[in-house]
């Protein structure tokens, strides 16, 4: 009983997520507080089970993956239990494990698992032996292998700032420690974390080592444990990494200005949304008024110009960093999914410091589009980019060797419920929907609410409250932009129907007059046992369109029904395809329950035509077919296919399917073992240029200087004597350039034959090269490649004639 008390009065004074309670020591902090996700208990149809998925499949799968793969493994060769002679590929994979430690714990402090709890605490004795006497805790220095990792320099923080990622670690680290303790009471894992911060003190500073983090994410793991300790040094050290970077390092990192005069999100998006979210939590603690401008002007910039309408944040897979102003392509869309959660970390925050609904409109629409797309319905397969369309190149993965993604996802879902619920004073905030229960302690009373709702699916919501005892306090409960018509906070996507009813809500049946601050309903009132608040937020399916700067979006719509968003995939559409598509401004649709598909979801439904090409003919074959739309979270979940997220309503938005060719029904093989990128070959998708990230190619990074090959197996034997490529090259900052030379061999028997060209063979950017040979009776053709000497080669599209 006294160590439940114990863990009960930790729970009070620590920090699980970004905003916790403060302890006694501190005087300063986000004006509103989180209901911590301890005091949520959800029931619902949607949240819940995912959440237990995460517990039961997500957490022991990636635990086992992280032994199977060698990261365990990297921490006993640290700690010299065995040899150091293979680690794992990145210094950054111990985060790893620190980051299934953080999500178990948190799955701890929701329902026990002595077994969980003990494997565990062996984990962390594994850490333990592993952390250096003074504190230092960095597997891939420690072990001392023979050919130590590039990335790591000859001493300790010597590569910091480009790519080591020491800090990165300690961060995490931090994260884990906060989160073990809080739900343990147990501090094995925490005085790790705090030896090493204590150590971080010591060397980093103004006249010591001046460096600011390469990847960050240590300022939220210092601010997390100076909420426990009430060490001072480690909030100072925080915004000492901060007030360091730039302006002389790269926009990459954004160390390119000071982080006070930045105003335009740049460079690797996960690591400038960590960045912001320990800006805040910083100018939370501090009472910093610049870090506040500049993050208020960075947020309007990216909800104003650089969001995906899934939420998805980082255009590019060039640097894994937010592009241009409306640069967002929807084929080569990046929109990791750590960049997804680290948005959620930030709007969160935001809202803690500003009690304005526009961040948790954002934040609603990461969660249920950009967060939950990232791992399947099994909760055993993965996506680490998240694009908006697909030809098939795109399927969920296993494992990955930067496995950052997986674990972040371990990690987030179980702290989900702890999104739904904050408080100020006696402002009590309802900023989600989901059924359950919540334990909220106001300072004017207890109060227990109860949440009645089948959202995302419906609009119903009832909420019935309970104070221990007639309480007087404010009810503020956010009206979602989506249900005015607002679909994101700016102009950068806009709903076609803009007429919308104020929302009417109900107390105990009968109408109740409500004030709107800042997106929130506010009933204020003397609250008594059984109380009912209830009112139907208005789920009629929205056409959205962008703003006309996104060019990608163009004569195009998406489709969102409550939070939803919308896509097309082959699998519920005629021949399997959705790039032929083509669906009318004015095409009614209905919403139709299929408790049976992807786990139970509402689709939609509408009218329209999809396009085909005939052999030998420039005439299109239309036909009318129902076109289906399935939510955006569950595609992939049946296999890699097509898939739009932005439906055309003109036809010359649309593609139309290919009628077959040689080529389209060759087998393909290659020299390169990513059998997932074969298909680009054969696709008869014709790029915009040598560049065009939006259409699939086949590609040898980071190979360079290399012999290799590509090959199609024919359905049957064809006479040929024609053949076009088109190159890839991303340059001059991509690491593919057209190649040296290649040559085309046809099969002979069981012999390659060179074909005799009839002129020359082209090697030029931007088109396709062709060559004529004289005609070969063949089953098969093979091109060989010579990558230039600094560079890989890629592939967008073979033809053969």
């Amino acid at each position: 009983m006294k160590s439940i008390q114990k863990s009960k009065s930790i729970l009070l004074q620590a920090a699980l997520l970004a905003a916790a309670l403060p302890v006694a020591a501190q005087h300063s902090d986000y004006p509103i507080q989180p209901v911590d996700f301890t005091h949520v208990h959800l029931t619902d149809h949607f949240w819940a089970p995912k959440i237990q998925v995460n517990a039961d499949v997500t957490i022991p799968y990636t635990l086992d993956q992280c032994r199977r793969t060698g990261r365990i493994d990297n921490f006993l060769m640290a700690a010299g239990k065995m040899p150091p002679t293979k680690y794992t590929e990145y210094p950054f994979d111990d985060t790893d494990i620190y980051k299934v430690i953080e999500g178990a714990s948190y799955g701890l402090q929701v329902q026990k698992n002595p077994k969980l709890e003990l494997y565990l605490d062996t984990l962390i004795r594994i850490i333990a032996d592993a952390q250096e006497a003074d504190g230092y805790l960095y597997t891939f220095r420690t072990m001392k292998p023979a050919k130590p990792h590039e990335w790591l320099g000859s001493k300790r923080y010597e590569k910091e700032e480009d790519l080591s990622h020491e800090l990165y670690n300690a961060g995490h680290l931090y994260e884990a420690a906060v989160a073990h303790y809080v739900a343990t009471g147990k501090k094995n894992l925490l005085n790790i974390a705090t030896k090493n911060a204590d150590l971080l003190v010591k060397d980093f500073g103004y006249g010591k080592e001046e460096k600011a983090p390469g990847h960050q994410v240590v300022e939220i793991g210092l601010a997390k444990l100076y909420r426990v300790t009430g060490k001072k040094e480690y909030l100072d050290l925080a915004k000492f990494f901060l007030d360091i970077r730039g302006p002389k390092g790269s926009e990459y990192s954004q160390a390119n200005k000071k982080v006070v005069d930045q105003t335009e999100a740049v460079g690797h998006a996960v690591r400038a949304t960590y960045m912001y979210t320990g800006m805040a939590d910083i100018a939370a603690l501090t009472g910093n008024e610049a870090y506040l401008h500049a993050i208020d002007a960075i947020w309007n910039d990216v909800v104003e110009r650089k969001l995906y309408i899934t939420g998805g944040i980082g255009a590019t897979g060039n640097g894994e960093a937010f592009g241009a102003p409306y640069q967002l392509p929807n084929m080569s869309a990046y929109a990791e999914t750590c960049a997804a959660i680290a948005n959620v970390y930030w709007n969160n925050r935001m809202f803690l410091l500003h009690g304005d609904a526009k961040y948790i409109d954002v934040l609603e629409r990461i969660l249920y589009n950009g967060v939950l797309s990232g791992v399947s319905i099994s909760g055993d397969r993965f996506f680490y980019p998240n694009p908006l369309a697909s030809m098939g190149q795109h399927q969920r993965s296993a494992w990955f060797g930067c496995a950052c993604c997986i674990s972040n996802m371990t990690r987030f879902l179980p702290s989900m419920p702890g999104y739904m619920y904050a408080q100020n004073k006696n402002n009590l905030y309802v900023n989600l929907f989901a059924g359950g229960t919540a334990s909220i302690t106001l300072p004017a009373g207890k109060v227990s609410l109860v949440q009645q709702t089948e959202y995302p699916w419906q609009g119903q919501v009832k909420l019935i409250v309970n104070p221990e005892k007639n309480t007087t306090f404010a009810l503020q409960v956010r009206i979602p932009g989506w249900a005015q018509a607002d679909i994101v906070p700016g102009e950068l996507y806009q709903a076609a129907n803009k007429q919308q009813q104020p929302l009417v809500m109900t107390l105990n049946g009968k109408p109740v007059k409500y004030q709107l601050v800042k997106g929130y309903a506010v009933i204020s009132r003397t609250w008594k046992k059984g109380d009912a608040v209830a009112f139907t937020l208005p789920m009629d399916v929205q056409k959205i369109y962008a703003k006309p700067d996104v060019k990608d979006d163009k004569s195009r719509f998406a489709l969102q029904r409550g939070p939803i968003v919308y896509c097309l995939e082959g699998p519920d559409n005629k021949d399997s395809a959705v790039q032929n598509i083509v669906v009318d401004k004015s095409a009614a649709i209905a919403a139709v329950n299929k408790p049976g598909l992807l786990n139970g979801v509402t689709v939609l439904e509408m009218k329209g035509s999809s396009t085909k090409r005939q052999l030998n003919s420039d005439q299109l074959i239309t036909s009318d077919q129902t076109v289906t739309a399935i939510p955006y979270y569950s595609w992939a979940n049946r296999g890699p296919s097509d898939m739009v997220v932005w439906i055309p309503y003109e036809a010359s938005a649309a593609k139309p399917k290919p009628a077959p060719t040689i080529a389209s029904k060759s087998k393909v093989t290659a020299s390169i073992a990513n059998a997932r990128m074969y298909k680009a070959l054969n696709d008869q998708y014709d790029p915009e240029s040598s560049q065009d990230h939006n259409a699939p190619y086949l590609h040898w990074w980071p190979k360079k200087n290399t012999l290799e090959w590509v090959q199609y197996d024919f359905d049957q034997e064809y006479t040929v004597s024609q053949s076009k490529i088109y190159w890839f090259d991303d340059g001059p900052w991509g690491g593919c350039r057209i190649p040296a030379s290649w040559k085309l061999y046809f099969k002979k028997g069981d012999d390659w034959v060179p074909v005799t060209v009839v002129g020359n063979y082209e090697t030029v950017k931007d088109k396709y090269n062709q060559v004529q040979f004289e005609p070969v009776k063949t089953t098969a053709l093979k091109l060989e490649i010579q990558l230039p000497a600094e560079h890989a080669t890629g592939i967008h599209e073979w033809m053969v004639k």
